[in-house]
């Protein structure tokens, strides 16, 4: 059996069996790519060029952005290209890079979503205090702070993975290179000690997951208090999609990474991992930005700006002609 030396690239897990039902995973998996690039790319270029949305919130939404946009770029286009040219190989260089930019991006997404809900604890449950709490500095802080916790995470997960002895092939049982799947390569008791910060991981996912639900039920009996029924209406179909986002999150994935031998199967893993990986991204900009009216139109306004543009040039053009 080859041993991690000598592994220079693995196999990943096959979509289907059939040439039509690999074009037909093909073309879902690129609607939901350029869906996530086109919700998350008007998103930020909205917020970066109208000056009335550079407040605190909207400056976490671009970074929120940012980070689905690389959470996807870095699972999605392989996964099609393998459908589209009928293989399964990804590079030994390849799978470390996408073991470390998934855990950047999902990693410092989860931190950066608690830091969010923190800033709509304060600016619902404590307005007064706000610009105190969270002042323009503050929230850099705590943005670098959250990329930060991402590349440290990366590193180490990414080191202490690809530094386990891998004797049991090259193939993994799943669409991209996800390390529980790697550690099933492992011929030593040496990937313990991944599975030991795998663990860790998890219990600090889940007290950021508790300090969110917290914030939000905070939030819930301040919503309760306001007179207006539109008004709580508004804050509770805000609030609520974005605790539904981070539950699926957290409970997919660490259903994939710590689900029980007996239960797995091929048809399982690969639903649960679509569910923390995919949809996030791609829904991401419908739930945390697009419910948002200034979002809204502000990106109409862009698209206009955008549409007359092309049309001017177009108009430009014919008449040069």
């Amino acid at each position: 059996m080859p041993n991690s030396s000598s592994i220079t690239e693995f196999l990943l897990l096959a979509f289907a069996d059939t040439r039509e039902l690999q074009l037909l995973h093909f073309w879902l998996f690129l609607g939901i790519y350029l869906a996530a690039l086109l919700g998350n790319g008007l998103i930020i270029t909205a917020i970066a060029c109208h000056h009335h949305l550079h407040t605190h919130m909207y400056f976490f939404l671009l970074n929120l952005s940012l980070l689905d946009l690389g959470c996807i770029s870095t699972i999605v286009p392989k996964a099609m290209a393998n459908l589209l040219w009928d293989t399964r190989a990804i590079s030994y260089t390849g799978c470390a890079a996408q073991v470390y930019f998934f855990f950047f991006f999902i990693s410092a997404e989860f931190s950066l979503l608690t830091v969010m809900a923190y800033d709509r604890y304060v600016a619902i449950c404590q307005p007064l205090h706000y610009g105190t709490l969270l002042g323009s500095r503050a929230c850099v802080h705590m943005a670098a702070a959250a990329w930060g916790s991402g590349f440290l995470y990366a590193v180490l997960h990414t080191a202490n993975t690809f530094s386990i002895p891998l004797c049991q092939g090259n193939a993994l049982d799943q669409f991209f290179c996800e390390v529980p799947n790697i550690l099933k390569l492992s011929c030593s008791d040496t990937y313990l000690r991944e599975v030991g910060l795998l663990i860790l991981s998890c219990f600090l996912a889940f007290g950021c997951f508790i300090f969110i639900v917290l914030s939000y039920v905070q939030i819930f009996r301040a919503v309760l208090r306001i007179p207006s029924e539109q008004g709580r209406h508004k804050a509770f179909s805000t609030c609520l999609p974005h605790l539904a986002v981070v539950s699926l999150l957290v409970s997919t994935a660490i259903f994939a990474y710590f689900k029980p031998p007996s239960i797995s199967s091929p048809s399982l893993d690969l639903v649960v991992a679509v569910l923390y990986s995919v949809v996030p991204p791609a829904v991401n900009p419908l739930i945390y930005s697009m419910r948002n009216q200034e979002i809204k139109v502000a990106v109409w306004k862009l698209m206009t700006r955008c549409f007359l543009e092309v049309l001017y040039c177009s108009s430009f053009s014919v008449y040069h002609l």
